[in-house]
């Protein structure tokens, strides 16, 4: 087997050797610290000679001249080079440098066309410059397409995934992302401050939470989660319940009503036009809307296990907060309704929008439908 090249620091060559001035033999260093014969003689022989290790401090006169003429050779194949552009144009020059620099010294080749560094870095500044305000202006319609096309939701994260998905990936900062928004006057609507209501009594059920906050469900359906919100219509609070598959974060079911009762969590159940007998749990705080007969005996037919949070405890039914927390501000506090009628079409097409279009970086920046139709 081949020995592995390994490097030594200044310090440990200087240890060999001070081990060997101290009458430890060549063979017993050599064999005891895994070094070869002859770099432990030549590291003696360094030291002995110039007190260094260094290369450069241990060359022979010939090896120095030859040095000395590699280097008046590589200026000579440069001077050659560049010697059609000495009288062009500075702009020239300049190109010239720019094309070289990988095989030659920028300063070297400044001082043969007689330009001074400090110019041609400034021009390459000057043009670097120039093009990237011509990348940030194609990244900026690219970047206000897909704000747009969140419906003025996404912020740099998602922006920056969805960059990536382009046909062309664009691999872009979020800071730089963000000055763009900034400069366009794009404006998330996650900034805008939400009102919080005050909380109604609770559920005092004698049920347990059987969740224990494990949100990350591997089986489609085996745990759905629910939470109700209000919304205005026509300078009157209404309200909307949501079923949450916690498997891929898919909205499964959705209901309006003008009251917070038990049959709206009823109508959104039945909503749901998956089978129920595959739902396993059922998931939600302990609002009164849930407390109700009507629910116990649709949980008791299709045998789906109950589990309510802990009293005073958002964190207990966490996704559902969360669901709703992007709901209100995606859509409830971003639109007028007039009827309720209008409320359901538009809330229809949020859901669609939700579960088919709109990336969830929980779900490693999918649509829920994605997820769910990705191979397992």
């Amino acid at each position: 087997m081949p020995r592995q090249r390994r490097t030594f620091t200044p310090e440990f060559k200087l240890q060999m050797v001070k081990l060997y001035e101290n009458g430890k033999s060549r063979a017993d260093i050599a064999r005891e610290y895994d070094l070869t014969p002859s770099g432990l003689d030549k590291w003696i022989k360094n030291h002995r000679a110039t007190d260094s290790f260094a290369a450069k401090d241990n060359r022979t006169d010939a090896e120095i001249e030859l040095e000395k003429l590699r280097k008046e050779n590589q200026r000579l194949l440069m001077e050659n080079d560049i010697f059609k552009a000495s009288r062009a144009d500075h702009g020239t020059k300049i190109n010239v440098i720019r094309n070289n620099a990988h095989k030659y010294s920028v300063s070297a080749m400044c001082a043969v066309l007689e330009i001074k560094r400090s110019t041609y870095y400034y021009q390459i500044n000057l043009d670097a410059t120039s093009q990237r305000k011509t990348e940030n202006i194609a990244l900026s319609k690219e970047i206000e397409r897909i704000f747009k096309a969140s419906r003025n939701n996404y912020g740099t994260r998602k922006i920056k995934r969805e960059l990536l998905k382009l046909d062309k990936p664009k691999h872009v900062s979020r800071r730089r992302i963000g000055r763009i928004m900034r400069a366009l006057g794009l404006v998330s609507n996650y900034t805008v401050a939400q009102f919080k209501p005050n909380k109604s009594c609770s559920n005092e059920a004698l049920v347990k939470n059987e969740l224990q906050r494990e949100f990350i469900q591997e089986k489609e359906l085996a745990v759905v989660v629910s939470d109700l919100t209000y919304v205005r219509v026509n300078g009157k609070w209404h309200y909307v319940c949501l079923f949450v598959d916690l498997f891929n974060r898919e909205i499964i079911g959705h209901s309006v009503g003008e009251n917070k009762t038990a049959s709206l969590v009823y109508e959104a159940l039945a909503s749901i036009s998956a089978n129920l007998n595959d739902i396993q749990m059922f998931h939600t705080d302990r609002g009164k809307e849930f407390d109700n007969r009507l629910i116990d005996d649709a949980l008791e037919t299709f045998n789906i296990q109950r589990s309510l949070s802990m009293k005073g405890c958002p964190y207990d039914n966490a996704v559902a907060e969360a669901t709703f927390k992007v709901f209100k501000t995606e859509f409830a506090n971003q639109s007028n309704f007039s009827t309720v009628d209008q409320l359901e079409i538009e809330l229809n097409d949020y859901v669609h929008w939700f579960n088919n279009i709109r990336i969830h970086g929980t779900l490693g920046y999918l649509t829920p439908m994605e997820f769910k139709l990705q191979p397992i």
